[in-house]
């Protein structure tokens, strides 16, 4: 079969693109698809978009793929051309402008009106092979109408269908587009307007640009469906240890962002636990039918957010103790201010003498070693009821005395 930049649909160009190129740079001879041919269609589909961004190296194994992306060069998400690079077919491309110009005076018609029309008046001069029946059609229009391109509505035992009417004035939106785009979650959505300007400007660009997350879109679409309808969802989910694909179900109640490395989860209720699943592991997700006791599940989420730090909350029926005492002078109020701005769910108190102490209930306080490493040289006490903190931050003070040559051990805090 011959090589095509077009694809059916963008899951299966996301689960590639995630295997490869975000779980880890593969060779050609660990694709464990169809066959070695579907690897290099695959690649070359993918270099047609992100061509100026791929590199390559060389090893025992073979040569491997990577990306490479400067944030600071690249105005607009080059990943955004995978959504748009859909197949179709020649019946596709053919009812499509015949529809549109059948309805395009405005009037209202069945598909049983429509599919007349096209043969009589449009199909009449051609082969017959292009010949399409009234099911059809009416698959076509009732396309259009979940897109948004058509309005449908009853009359009787018809069903009508006419063009929507779009009266949003986009002229004055050009600069807000651009910038939803690229900073939004759902920023493809951004994408797509901005195509129907003639102009095509980059006034912004951004020092964090987490490109890979538009990977995620469908996926995080659905979730947010799922949160506002308070229903209960299956995600197919990619475990990357165990290589095959299992099936967790789960009320979604929110979204978070880590600020670090810009990675996704969404916290949810599963039975009487809270769940943080990855969205970058997450394959699909299908909305299930039945009540959900939504309020139970915000309850339960409201308990767990006081004692998350992070994304860990494999045990929510035991929490973690820390207590970390920091030194800020006079002159030093931005250590104070850190402190009350980042203290999520913990506390920050004055003991005078220059002396602020930062307690906390955590569901893992692991989590919380590279935030307190932040503070090295000025913690005066470091107290955790899970000596695996304490024991990495002073084995961490003990290797900068090593290095640096002076006297002091862990045992200092």
């Amino acid at each position: 079969m011959a090589y095509s930049e077009l694809i059916k649909s963008f899951a299966k160009i996301r689960d590639y693109i995630s295997r490869f190129y975000v779980y880890g740079f593969r060779s050609r001879k660990e694709f464990d698809g169809k066959s070695e041919r579907s690897y290099d269609n695959e690649r070359r589909r993918i270099e047609s978009w992100l061509g100026e961004y791929m590199y390559f190296t060389q090893g025992s194994d073979g040569r491997r793929t990577f990306l490479s992306v400067d944030s600071r060069r690249i105005a607009h998400d080059p990943l955004y051309k995978a959504f748009k690079a859909k197949s179709f077919t020649d019946r596709d491309i053919m009812l499509h402008f015949y529809i549109l110009d059948i309805l395009a005076e405005g009037e209202a018609l069945s598909s049983a009106e429509i599919s007349d029309i096209i043969v009589s008046d449009y199909l009449s001069e051609f082969d017959s092979s292009l010949a399409c029946d009234e099911s059809t059609v009416r698959k076509k229009l009732n396309e259009y109408e979940r897109a948004g391109l058509l309005t449908a509505k009853k009359e009787g035992r018809r069903k009508l269908y006419s063009v929507s009417v779009d009266e949003t004035d986009l002229s004055e939106l050009y600069d807000a587009l651009l910038f939803f785009s690229e900073a939004d979650p759902l920023g493809v959505v951004g994408s797509y307007l901005l195509d129907k300007y003639d102009r095509d400007e980059d006034i912004f660009r951004f020092k964090q640009h987490y490109i890979m997350n538009t990977l995620e879109s469908e996926v995080l679409y659905d979730l947010l469906l799922a949160i506002e309808g308070g229903v209960q969802c299956e995600a197919q989910m990619f475990s990357v240890r165990q290589k095959r694909v299992m099936a967790f179900a789960f009320v979604p109640m929110k979204i978070y962002v880590s600020t670090y490395n810009g990675r996704r989860y969404v916290l949810g209720a599963s039975g009487e636990k809270i769940v943080f699943y990855r969205l970058d592991r997450i394959k699909s997700v299908r909305l299930l039918d039945g009540v959900v006791d939504t309020e139970k599940c915000r309850e339960q989420m409201q308990s767990a957010e006081k004692h998350l730090w992070g994304v860990s909350a494999s045990d929510i029926d035991r929490t973690d103790r820390i207590e970390m005492t920091v030194r800020a002078g006079e002159g030093e109020e931005h250590i104070v201010s850190r402190l009350m701005r980042e203290k999520r769910g913990g506390e920050v108190k004055e003991l005078g003498g220059g002396l602020w102490r930062f307690s906390a209930e955590v569901f893992d306080a692991a989590e919380m070693i590279p935030w307190i490493r932040t503070f090295t040289g000025r913690i005066a006490e470091l107290r955790c009821t899970n000596e695996y903190v304490t024991d990495t931050i002073k084995s961490d003070l003990e290797e900068m005395y090593r290095m640096y040559g002076t006297d002091g051990d862990g045992d200092d805090i």
